[in-house]
């Protein structure tokens, strides 16, 4: 049986590891986290799309548990808010959008509970990977972080699912650098369980009528947020501030944040957002700041027995909502691609995998870096600074997720005769 390692147990990763399996590989996740995340940890809330979700309904092989964790996202709205008035009004307006919001911690638990036991190496560090001189194999090498014991995955195929600052892609692509949209973004989770009666939540759904079901987008002068509900009593927002970049420290695309900075943003929140959302914001546990990168897009995403998936291949704002769907479809597709022409023709099928993601992953990418430059009101070559106040109908449309190239039809595998 053909056998694949996998660098990293995120959202990317055990979806890979999914569509293997399906594929008829054997498949081993090595992930640095010392376990899977219990309980509702500090994350964040995504959308996914009909494509998506297909893939992992099939992958759980009990749809009815994606179905349960999520809630609709029938309605994608955007509003235009004047901060110092604090109303709001319709700018656009989708009444057919198909997506369902699930909190990261949920989906990651969902995929990760479906798999073989034993199949991800809970808390072990990649160190390195080489491959045989005649490409027939890889070698892994991870550092058991418990113990520091070095251990050696030896497979047909490596697969870095390792993020936007890929340690893998590194090897490949030593100059490329990551490009800083221009602004960051705010978020965070509120619980409200046990207080549905409260005056915060009463009035939120006042303001936000349709919240549980409408993906909602308020667009201020240079700024914009994002509210939708989640299952089990939580809220999800985001709020996208434009400013200089700051310094990244780490690995990571999540800033520390002091009280000092979570007292100001509460106080930015009053002036610019209507009461309502402010309010969310106020009472939010622990919200954090996510720094917005993406890259132009890569031509090649593999090299002999090596591939990227991911964020690890496609680093991308969040405006499409498009990192997770886009990780979902390069692991089912990468397994469609194995099962095709098998390890005897490995090769070609990962030249199919690219020649069928890095089209539809270009154009994504790009568009989610036009949305965002639209809605924070920051310049693009073809068209003029979008003024919520002043904005046309047709400047409108561009808003709506639906403009997203593929938004619906992704090829999975190349036509052949």
């Amino acid at each position: 049986m053909p056998r694949a390692a996998v660098v990293g147990g995120s959202i990317a990763g055990l979806s890979c590891a999914h569509s293997l399996i399906a594929a008829g590989w054997d498949v081993v996740v090595i992930e640095k986290s010392c376990s899977p995340q219990t309980g509702t940890p500090t994350g964040a809330g995504l959308g996914l799309d009909p494509q998506a979700r297909k893939f992992i309904e099939h992958w759980l092989n009990q749809p009815d548990l994606l179905h349960n964790s999520t809630l609709p996202l029938t309605i994608d709205l955007n509003q235009a808010t004047d901060s110092e008035k604090k109303i709001s009004w319709t700018l656009t307006r989708d009444e057919n959008f198909n997506f369902r919001a699930s909190h990261w911690a949920d989906l990651h638990g969902l995929l990760y509970r479906a798999l073989p036991p034993s199949i991800v190496l809970w808390g072990h560090h990649f160190l390195s990977f080489c491959s045989s001189d005649d490409k027939a194999f890889v070698r892994v090498k991870a550092k058991v972080i418990q113990t520091n014991e070095i251990t050696e995955i030896v497979g047909d195929l490596l697969i870095a699912a390792d993020g936007c600052l890929s340690t893998i892609r590194k090897c490949f692509l030593p100059d490329l650098k990551l490009r800083y949209s221009g602004y960051s973004a705010w978020r965070g989770v509120l619980d409200f369980t046990g207080n549905e009666n409260s005056d915060t939540i009463i009035n939120l759904h006042k303001a936000y009528p349709e919240l549980g079901k409408c993906l909602y987008f308020d667009l201020g002068p240079g700024t914009h947020s994002v509210l939708y509900e989640l299952q089990n009593k939580r809220i999800n927002w985001i709020w996208y501030i434009n400013q200089p970049e700051p310094e990244l420290k780490g690995n990571s695309m999540t800033m520390k944040v002091s009280n000092e900075m979570i007292e100001k943003m509460h106080k930015e929140a009053e002036k610019m957002w209507v009461p309502e959302l402010a309010r969310v914001m106020k009472e939010t546990k622990e919200p954090f700041i996510n720094l917005i990168y993406d890259c132009d897009p890569l031509q090649q995403i593999f090299w002999d027995n090596v591939v990227l998936v991911g964020d690890a291949a496609h680093p991308t704002s969040p405006h499409g909502l498009r990192s997770t769907n886009m990780s979902i479809l390069d692991a089912a597709v990468l397994g469609k691609c194995l099962e095709k022409w098998g390890l005897e023709n490995l090769r070609l099928a990962l030249k199919e995998f690219q020649s069928i993601r890095v089209p539809v992953i270009s154009k994504q990418v790009l568009h989610s870096r036009r949305m965002g430059r639209i809605k924070q009101g920051l310049a693009l070559l073809d068209r003029k600074i979008f003024d919520p106040k002043k904005a046309t109908s047709e400047d409108c449309e561009e808003l709506q997720q639906r403009n997203m190239p593929l938004f619906a039809d992704a090829p999975i595998l190349l036509n052949t005769t």
